[in-house]
Formats: C-alpha cells, sequence, structure tokens
C-alpha cells in the first residue's frame, strides 16, 4: 500500500513538474518571439531608411552625371558650329577664287581668240613675202649659175670641199700638238716615276753561279764514293737523278744535271755522306730521301717567306712551291727568285706612285718569271711555260697577261703589266747585275748598233733598255714599209748568228713622214 502511494505520489510529482516546465517554456517562448518581432520591425526600419538615403544619393550622382554629358554634348556642339562656320568661310573665300579666275580665263581666250585672228593674217602676209623672195632667189640663183658657169651642187661641193680640207689642217694641227704635249709630260712622268723606284730600292747584288762540283778532304774518298764495280756511284746517280763525274780534277767531284733542285739533292746528300763516312747503296738511298724533304720543305718555306713579306694572298699553294724552286734557279748568274723579288718591289713602288693597284702589281711582279721553275721539263718560252700554269691554277687574268707581254711578246691589257715590264728591264738589265763585265756590256751595245747601221737607208739607230731592244730610224725617201719590215727580220736573223746576249732582244723599225709649215 506504501509502495503504490509513492509511486503514484512520484507519477504525480513528475507530471506537475513537467506541467511546469511547459508552462515555463511556453512563456520564454511567447517572450522570445516578442523580442524577435521587435527586432525585426527596427531591423526593417532601418533597412528602410538606408534604402531612402541610397535612393536620394543614386538619384543626385545620376543629376550629376546627366549634368556633365549635357554640358559636353554643348560644348561639342558649339565646336562643330564654330568649325562649320569656319569651313564655310573658306568655301565662300573659294568660291570667290573660283569666280576671279574664271574671269581671268575667259579674258585670256579672248585676247588668244584675238591673236589667232591676227596671226592668221601675219601668216598670210609672211607667205605671200616668201613667195616673193623664193621667186628672187631663184632669179639670183639662175643668174649667178650663168655667170660662174657651175651649178648650185657644184658649188655647194666646191665649198664643203675647201671647208673640209682646211678642217683636216686645223684638226692635224692640233692633234699633232696635243700629242707632242701628252708625250713631253708623260716622259717626265715616267722619268720620276722610275728615277724614284730606282732611288727608292737599294739592293746588294751578289753573282749567283751554279755549284756544280763538291769538295773532298782527299782523292782515296773518289774510291769511296765509287764503291765496289761502281755501285756506290750508281745508287747515287740512280737515287738523285745526277750525273757524277770523277775525273782527274784533285779533291773534286763534279755533279750535272739540268735540273737545280735535283742538283742541289745530290750535292747535299754528298756532302752528307762524305761528313758521315758511311757509304754504300742502304746508306745512300736513306740520306737522299732525308735530303728530299728537307730541301722540299725548305722550298715552300722560300716560296712563303716570299709572299709574306710582300703582303700577298690567296695563292696557290702549288704556285708558293713553285716560287721556292726559283731560289735554286739562276739566268746568266742572277738569282731569279731574287730577281723576282726585285721585280715586285720595283712594280709596286711605281705602281703606288701612279697610285694603281699596289697589290696587283707586286702579285704580278713575284710570279712572272714563274715558268722558269719547270722550263727545263716543259717545251717552250718561260713566258708561255708561267702563263699556262697561273691560268690553270687559277691566277687573276690581269696575272696572267703581265706574265705572258714582260718580255714584250704582246701588248699589256693592264697598266700594272706594262710596270712589271719596266721592272724587270731594270732588275735584269742594268750593267753588273748579270755576270758581264761593262766592257763586254759597251761593247755588245756598239756591235749591235754597228749591226744595224749596216743596212742602206737606216738613218739613226739606238740600242735602248740595256741592249734589250734596238730601235732603227729609216729615210721614208730610200725606204719602204715593205723594206722596213725586211730589215727587221734580218736584222733579227743577224744578231742571233753573230752575237751572243741574255735574254732576246726586239728589233723596231721605224719609217715615218713629217710635213712642217710655218705661218707668218
Amino acid at each position: 500500500m506504501d509502495i503504490a502511494f509513492y509511486v503514484l505520489a512520484g507519477i504525480l510529482a513528475g507530471i506537475l513538474a513537467g506541467s511546469i516546465i511547459v508552462l515555463i517554456s511556453q512563456t520564454k517562448l511567447k517572450n522570445t518571439k516578442t523580442a524577435i518581432d521587435k527586432e525585426k520591425e527596427k531591423i526593417f526600419g532601418e533597412a528602410h531608411r538606408e534604402t531612402e538615403r541610397i535612393k536620394k544619393e543614386a538619384l543626385l550622382e545620376a543629376k550629376d552625371v546627366v549634368y556633365q554629358a549635357k554640358a559636353e554634348v554643348d560644348k561639342e556642339i558649339r565646336e562643330r558650329r564654330s568649325e562649320l562656320n569656319h569651313l564655310d568661310k573658306r568655301l565662300r573665300q573659294k568660291e570667290e577664287s573660283l569666280d576671279k579666275k574664271y574671269e581671268q580665263i575667259e579674258k585670256r581666250e579672248q585676247e588668244l581668240t584675238k591673236r589667232e585672228k591676227d596671226y592668221s593674217i601675219k601668216e598670210r602676209i609672211i607667205g605671200e613675202k616668201e613667195t616673193t623672195y623664193d621667186k628672187l632667189i631663184k632669179d639670183q640663183t639662175e643668174l649667178l649659175e650663168k655667170t660662174s658657169g657651175l651649178s648650185s651642187q657644184d658649188a655647194r661641193d666646191e665649198l664643203f670641199r675647201k671647208i673640209e680640207e682646211e678642217s683636216r689642217f686645223e684638226a692635224a694641227k692640233l692633234a699633232k700638238r696635243i700629242e707632242d704635249e701628252a708625250r713631253e709630260h708623260t716622259e717626265k712622268k715616267v722619268k720620276e716615276i722610275i728615277g724614284s723606284a730606282i732611288q727608292r730600292y737599294a739592293s746588294d747584288y751578289v753573282t749567283d753561279a751554279t755549284v756544280s762540283s763538291v769538295s773532298l778532304p782527299n782523292d782515296e774518298m773518289k774510291g769511296r764514293i765509287i764503291g765496289r764495280e761502281g755501285r756506290n756511284i750508281r745508287a747515287l746517280e740512280a737515287a738523285t737523278g745526277v750525273d757524277l763525274i770523277v775525273d782527274d780534277t784533285p779533291e773534286t767531284v763534279t755533279l750535272s744535271a739540268f735540273d737545280p733542285v735535283r742538283r742541289e739533292i745530290a750535292r747535299l746528300s754528298l756532302e752528307r755522306l762524305i761528313t758521315d763516312g758511311r757509304i754504300h747503296p742502304t746508306r745512300i738511298e736513306e740520306v737522299v730521301e732525308k735530303v728530299k724533304k728537307e730541301v722540299d720543305s725548305y722550298i715552300r718555306e722560300e716560296g712563303e717567306k716570299a709572299v709574306f713579306d710582300f703582303g700577298l694572298s690567296g695563292i696557290h699553294p702549288d704556285l708558293i712551291k713553285l716560287i721556292g724552286r726559283l731560289r735554286y734557279r739562276s739566268s746568266y748568274g742572277q738569282n731569279v727568285l731574287q730577281h723576282s723579288r726585285e721585280v715586285a718591289y720595283l712594280a709596286g713602288l711605281m705602281a703606288g706612285e701612279m697610285r694603281i693597284d699596289v697589290k696587283l702589281a707586286k702579285r704580278a711582279g713575284i710570279l712572272h718569271d714563274i715558268g722558269k721553275a719547270v722550263d727545263h721539263e716543259i717545251e717552250g718560252s718561260h713566258q708561255e711555260i708561267g702563263a699556262n700554269i697561273a691560268r690553270k691554277l687559277g691566277e687573276n687574268h690581269k696575272v696572267i697577261n703581265a706574265i705572258l707581254v714582260h718580255h714584250g711578246e704582246g701588248e699589256p691589257t693592264t697598266v700594272e703589266a706594262a710596270l712589271v715590264a719596266a721592272a724587270d728591264a731594270l732588275s735584269a738589265a742594268r750593267p753588273g747585275v748579270r755576270k758581264e763585265s761593262i766592257e763586254n756590256y759597251l761593247k755588245r751595245l756598239e756591235k749591235l748598233e754597228q749591226m744595224a747601221m749596216s743596212f742602206r737607208g737606216v738613218e739613226k739607230c739606238y740600242a735602248i733598255q740595256a741592249g734589250r731592244e734596238i730601235r732603227i730610224i729609216v729615210k721614208p725617201e730610200d725606204v719602204s714599209d715593205e723594206t722596213s719590215s725586211l730589215i727587221s727580220r734580218d736584222l733579227a736573223k743577224k744578231i742571233e748568228s753573230e752575237m751572243t746576249y741574255p735574254g732576246q732582244i726586239k728589233v723596231t723599225v721605224i719609217r715615218e713622214s713629217r710635213y712642217v709649215e710655218y705661218a707668218k
């Protein structure tokens, strides 16, 4: 009973407590809802007021924008109106100018029309006068023809003939005067240039002789060079291509060969074998091969040195090697490489004085005798050989021309080619340069002139270019052009058969007629 009572009391207490809680919750909820409604009304009021404020501000900004746009439009309208007024003013001015020009054109047209009428009248009058004049001229011409006995065409031809004769005479005098002045000026300038070049080049000449013998320490060395049954000398001749002559000359062996390079290889090889003392075929071949390589290297170095000294470039390596080979080539005792270097230097000096291509003159000078490096191997003159080699190796056509004509066999196409020929004559033909005494040199010149004077009709003769050319002046009344040709050919044959001379001699026969008159 007590338990049930307590349980019932607990349930009632729980229900009561729940009811109180629910009542309290409803009361709080109601208060909260009231507060929310008040807050909501407050927020809505503030939002309404803010909206009104933004709306007013936007309205004010819109009014400002409209005002500014209106002001800009008004300004643009004013500017356009001003521009239109300016254009209208210019158009009115142009219209007025065109009206004035139109009035002037109308006046000009009226004047031209009036002048055209006047010209027609004058032209008619002139035509009538020309007809009258033509009739008078015809009458006068017929009267002159009857008086002179010549037609008008014959008289015109006679007048033209006289005028032509007088003009030719005056032209001949003018041409002669110009030619004399040019010759005088040219000769003077040429002498100055050549003299300056000679003065600026100072070179010591040493006469080079071809070495054809080797000295031995004693005569017993001859037997060792010959070897048992001649095997050593045969091996040396086979390896070098040079003939060894062992004769009764004490302590000397003579070397004989047309090729100067081979002769030099043989000389060096034999000297080394003599110094070494070991002379047998195997050793001979070893020494000769070693000397060949050294000589080839030396030849190349000599060619490169010559090219470098003159500042030249683009020369084919084979040409450089041929330049070096000239070191072992001599012409009448003069070393050809030294001669070529001097020609290049002199030609360069003269080209500098004349303000033309100095490099081209030096290039042609150093290569002008390149044919002498192989002229003992190829048939033909060294000029033709050198020109063919230069052409084959792609050398400049101007250089080829200089090589081909440096002895006067042809016409030079450039000034540089003529300078190379002059430099070659200066270097090779001066007394003392080659192995020839001054007495023999003078005797050769004297004999050359005597041979020229021995022909009938020769008035004067001059040996020039140190005896490399003889110029003969014949009497025009005694010698014809055909006879002059015969004299040059006969004299050349006579020189070839009776004289000994270096290089070649050019024979030139000059026949001219001069007619001189003096106007007093």
